[in-house]
């Protein structure tokens, strides 16, 4: 299906993003991972994607707050495995807090890496995807680019300006084989949901089973947590050539929460 693309993503050392990358190496696609870890973990996944699945894969430890790092990743891409072809911007982290007590600095570092990376990295992909006449651009959103949570104020700007910033790249491309798309998971159990379990319990005064129950399971109807293969499935749709006539889309997957 993907067989001679190239993907870069975001984000991908776990969780959805690492998903996602394993489903397009699945489907022929060789893989840029990236994101923070234990080095030793991350050297064994790479060779694990690249035995199980016989395509390369690389590893760039871009930091999504800089943009040098961001443009000097999809270079490397570009320069040793030949395009980038598919970018996935998935790189994203989570702060909760009231809003007059929402600390400057982590208001500013979700911005740059939820929001801003998405900017860079899409800024730096699309002249070789323009030169090749084909692209796919798949961003993780998240049911927050729809609707609002308390105590998320970053988090959830975020994930508006990157529905809006989806929209409009997809307009710039679409004349030129590219799509632009995000994807707007629910509750996924993820180590990114997981690590904001305990801000959660302290700023509303719950134990962490009535967080799991009442704060983030309590908008999805079907009461369970969506899972990063299903995440990943969407992801490998939009990125085929099936899926091109679908561009600036925000596509929800979030057991029913935004039907409402």
């Amino acid at each position: 299906m993907l067989k001679g693309k190239v993907a870069v993503v975001t984000g991908s050392t776990s969780g959805i993003g690492l998903a996602i990358a394993r489903a397009l190496a699945g489907a022929g696609a060789g893989v840029m991972l990236n994101g923070f870890g234990d080095a030793a973990d991350i050297e064994a996944e790479r060779k694990r994607i690249e035995t199980e699945f016989g395509v390369a894969a690389l590893y760039s430890p871009a930091d999504m707050s800089k943009a040098d790092e961001i443009a000097a990743m999809i270079a490397t891409a570009e320069n040793e495995l030949g395009a980038v072809d598919i970018l996935v911007n998935n790189a994203g982290i989570q702060f909760v807090s009231p809003i007059e007590e929402f600390p400057l600095e982590k208001w500013n570092q979700i911005l740059a890496i939820n929001l801003s990376a998405a900017f860079h990295a899409i800024r730096a992909a699309v002249p070789g995807m323009k030169a090749r006449k084909w692209g796919r651009i798949i961003n993780t959103a998240s049911a927050h680019a729809l609707v609002a949570s308390p105590f998320k104020s970053a988090y959830v700007a975020a994930k508006h300006g990157i529905a809006g910033l989806t929209k409009t790249a997809a307009l710039e491309t679409a004349a030129h084989g590219i799509t632009v798309n995000a994807i707007c998971p629910g509750y996924v159990w993820t180590p990114l949901v997981e690590k904001q379990i305990p801000d959660t319990m302290a700023a509303r005064g719950l134990t962490r089973d009535e967080v799991i129950k009442t704060v983030l399971l309590a908008a999805q109807p079907t009461k369970e947590f969506v899972t990063v293969e299903e995440v990943a499935a969407l992801a490998l749709y939009l990125a085929g050539d099936m899926a091109r006539s679908i561009t600036g889309a925000v596509i929800s997957i979030d057991g029913g929460w935004t039907a409402a």
